[in-house]
């Protein structure tokens, strides 16, 4: 009953969004809205809202205004399935989302049946554009590139050290952290411990102790702020001296609200946030403006819908298979910079650096 409930909830959200002139495109945003990693919903919503708000002002496509609809699905991927039907039946020709790899790879089935155009800003496993849809994009980077440059540097910067690598049995975390795990043993570093952790666990002493005994120097988490915020809490209540070093789902000002100032110098890797690049600051203004920071995947949620309208602008249709090949014919700006794609769908350039948190804000660290 409880399930059912949550089903019901996910699909009621796009029940209330406002609604649509008949001429409207109707375009949605799915993800998180609701439940622990909400505020990655939060970040993909706004930067959508803005997005259409820009596209509209400034002509729509084809002529015509785009109309947002919103799905949320808690990040799980039976509630996926199910939103993803449910915008299917509201004709949307393109869906910004899902935010979790493991809620975007079913329900990138749904659209492709559909050939709805599907672009994450966020979900990074390389199997959702390795199953060869061809009208799935991604504005993000891939797992396995953020294990190249994480990786390698735990190589260098932990050479001869005790590194232990943690996920969290997910999709993305476990995807992420054997990424790590491999580019990190090709650099000459096998990790001291490989320990896999439950979503939504609220005490991590037994695991935290496994860590002391064996004196680990660092800890590389691949999983969400939620878990890792608290995680990192309790290893310093615990008095565990180990650095942590996490994935990049910890880019929220969520993960410091409940990590408080133990999260004080986790670093993690990041491409997403484009905050200050120079294509960025006039959106960036705006946001603040409006007293909200653009942390996360805002940027990337609000450049996906900004590429999509200027390929189907540019193909003359918003059908997908034409503004598919119209975004992997094209190198598009965007708030991000410009953005061109493979045959896969995934980004050809991605530059990753790294942030640590200090005193409640992540900033770029100096030393890279």
């Amino acid at each position: 009953m409880k399930s059912t409930l949550i089903a019901s909830v996910a699909l009621l959200v796009t029940a209330f969004a406002m609604p649509a002139l008949a001429d409207d495109i109707q375009i949605a945003i799915a993800g998180p809205m609701t439940g622990d990693l909400a505020a990655f919903g939060d970040q993909l919503k706004r930067g959508a809202d803005l997005a259409v708000k820009d596209v509209n002002a400034s002509g729509g496509v084809l002529g015509k205004q785009i109309h947002l609809i919103t799905g949320d699905d808690q990040c799980d991927p039976k509630q996926a399935v199910q939103v993803a039907n449910d915008l299917v039946s509201k004709n949307v020709v393109m869906v910004t989302g899902h935010f979790c790899s493991g809620a975007s790879i079913p329900a990138a089935d749904v659209y492709a049946e559909e050939g709805i155009i599907q672009i994450t800003p966020s979900a990074t496993n390389p199997a959702l554009t390795a199953k060869g849809i061809k009208t799935v994009f991604r504005t993000c980077s891939r797992d396995d590139r953020q294990g190249v440059f994480a990786g390698s540097w735990l190589a260098k910067q932990y050479a001869g050290k005790r590194v232990a690598i943690l996920d969290d049995k997910s999709a993305y975390g476990q995807g992420v952290a054997d990424e790590v795990d491999k580019n990190m043993e090709a650099g000459g570093l096998k990790p001291t411990i490989r320990e896999t952790y439950t979503q939504k666990e609220r005490d991590f002493s037994a695991l935290l102790s496994k860590l002391k005994e064996a004196q680990i120097d660092a800890v590389f988490i691949g999983g969400y702020y939620n878990d890792i915020g608290l995680m990192v809490r309790q290893a310093h209540d615990q008095g565990f001296a180990g650095k942590f070093i996490a994935s990049d789902a910890v880019n929220s000002a969520e993960f410091w609200s409940i990590s408080g100032p133990a999260g004080e110098g986790l670093m993690y890797p990041d491409a997403a946030s484009a905050i200050n690049d120079p294509s960025a600051q006039d959106v960036v203004k705006r946001f603040r403006a409006e007293n909200y920071e653009p942390e996360g995947y805002t940027l990337n949620s609000y450049a996906a819908i900004q590429a999509w309208a200027a390929a189907a602008n540019k193909a003359g249709s918003t059908d997908g298979t034409k503004v598919a090949a119209a975004l992997r014919d094209g190198n598009y700006p965007t708030v991000i910079g410009n953005l061109a794609w493979d045959d896969k769908g995934d980004l050809k350039d991605v530059h990753y650096v790294w942030w640590v948190w200090n005193d409640g804000k992540a900033t770029i660290a100096a030393t890279q």
